[in-house]
């Protein structure tokens, strides 16, 4: 059997690399040139399978988002009661920054910031997705008592995705010195008892 490997193969692989070069590098400083080299591939061969830059931080991105969503469905199955569905949901997206270093940094891109709109509208939505997710799990624990009903669930979500945020900003610039997740989790507890009846 032949050792080629099928056009998706080779795509998702590309992917993949963008990512690591991207985390190795910065998502603006990184070319076709680097990635191809990486994979033992011509540049050319890249573009056989995304035309354009743009096309291949587009599969980038939906790659990225087809990830997330999965693991936060998964996360959500094996959680009962509001509570646990957030603080697993806040787990889920922790440890796919901490698997996948470069997803802050492609959030703050030039790429996804001005020359590439359909990249930024993938994350958009991405985020929408995360905080609507948050929002139905806050307002069971309105319903349930365990989260004060006087604060909004769009105010609690967006809080609970700056924390996120903020800890994965703060994990980048501390050169990755601390446990993510478990930070994280932390700052969750707080934030989860500061907004209890």
């Amino acid at each position: 059997m032949s050792g080629r490997q099928t056009a998706e193969d080779r795509k998702a692989q590309i992917v993949a690399v963008v990512l690591q070069i991207a985390d190795e590098i910065g998502p603006d400083r990184l070319s076709t040139t680097d990635v191809a080299r990486a994979i033992g591939i011509s540049q050319p061969a890249i573009f056989r399978h995304f035309p354009t830059k743009s096309a291949l931080w587009l599969a980038v991105a939906e790659s990225v988002s087809e990830r997330l969503q999965r693991d936060w469905a998964a996360a959500e199955a094996e959680a009962s009661g509001a509570h646990p569905r957030l603080k697993a949901l806040i787990m889920a997206q922790l440890s796919a920054i901490a698997k996948t270093p470069a997803l802050p940094s492609l959030l703050f891109s030039r790429e996804l910031q001005v020359e590439n709109m359909a990249l930024r509208d993938v994350f958009h939505r991405l985020l929408g997705a995360f905080q609507s997710r948050l929002i139905e799990a806050i307002r069971d624990g309105q319903a349930t008592g365990d989260i004060c009903e006087t604060v909004s669930p769009e105010d609690v979500a967006s809080l609970l995705t700056s924390l996120v945020q903020g800890v994965a900003i703060r994990w980048t610039l501390g050169a990755r010195s601390f446990s993510l997740v478990h930070e994280g989790l932390r700052l969750f507890d707080v934030q989860i008892a500061l907004l209890r009846r």
